[in-house]
């Protein structure tokens, strides 16, 4: 009986360890799967979106600073012709995403990459008084509409974040989270941020006091407490409702 309770425990011992074996097996695999994804860098992903749609031509466009108390609304619009994106092209364009995503130093890094690649871009800026006189979100439509007018071209898609625009003459597509779905407008989002950022640093020399390289016209504490005590400059949008104007008189 005692010999035949030692084969037992052989037994059960050898199928733990073929149990554990398999386990330790899945979780190598699950692991070399999880670093396989990793090495797909976006970009790629991005440009397979837009490859896709079965165009030579894609046109995106998104913008920057729509939230902002401060500065300008900057629309980007950048136009890929897919025909010319070659292996070598699509890895230099790797670290492509949403700007939101990606840190300062990686827009900047993607910036001259993206000017270099695509057929056409455009930057289309509109200041904090025409925002006010035309409202937030009627500047918004437009300035994405007129960035995508000036990349647009003959047999195009023209894709934007989100919002349907006015007709252009091509087809369009409103891409609901487009800056983490397609290469054009994930490229758009990176020429705008990065310009409207760049503009915000210069602006802190000639309006000094409220910090604008720092929070680029975001609604941070610090912005607001700098309002509270040197009121606004001619950057800020005074319809915005925010509570930092609040104690203001305007």
């Amino acid at each position: 009986m005692l010999e035949a309770a030692g084969r037992t425990e052989e037994a059960g011992a050898r199928e733990g360890a073929r149990s554990a074996e398999g386990t330790g097996a899945r979780e190598r695999a699950g692991a070399a799967k999880r670093a396989r994804k990793r090495l797909v860098r976006p970009g790629r992903r991005l440009v397979a979106f837009d490859r896709a749609l079965g165009a030579r031509f894609v046109a995106g466009a998104d913008e920057a600073g729509r939230g902002c108390l401060a500065g300008p609304l900057v629309a980007g619009a950048v136009l890929f012709d897919l025909w010319r994106l070659g292996p070598a092209e699509v890895r230099a364009l790797g670290a492509l995403n949403d700007s939101k995503q990606q840190t300062s130093a990686a827009r900047a890094e993607l910036f001259p990459v993206i000017l270099r690649l695509a057929a056409k871009v455009a930057i289309v800026s509109r200041c904090a008084p025409g925002i006010d006189a035309r409202g937030l979100h009627v500047t918004n439509l437009a300035s994405l509409h007129d960035a995508l007018a000036r990349v647009a071209c003959k047999g195009c898609i023209c894709l934007s974040d989100g919002f349907a625009l006015a007709a252009l003459g091509c087809e369009q597509r409103a891409i609901a989270g487009g800056d983490g779905k397609s290469a054009a407008i994930a490229a758009a989002s990176v020429l705008a941020k990065e310009t409207r950022d760049r503009y915000m640093r210069r602006a802190d020399g000639t309006h000094p006091g409220w910090e604008f390289a720092k929070h680029v016209g975001y609604g941070t504490p610090e912005h607001r407490d700098a309002i509270g005590r040197l009121g606004v400059s001619p950057l800020h949008r005074l319809s915005f409702q925010s509570a930092a104007y609040q104690q203001l008189t305007m």
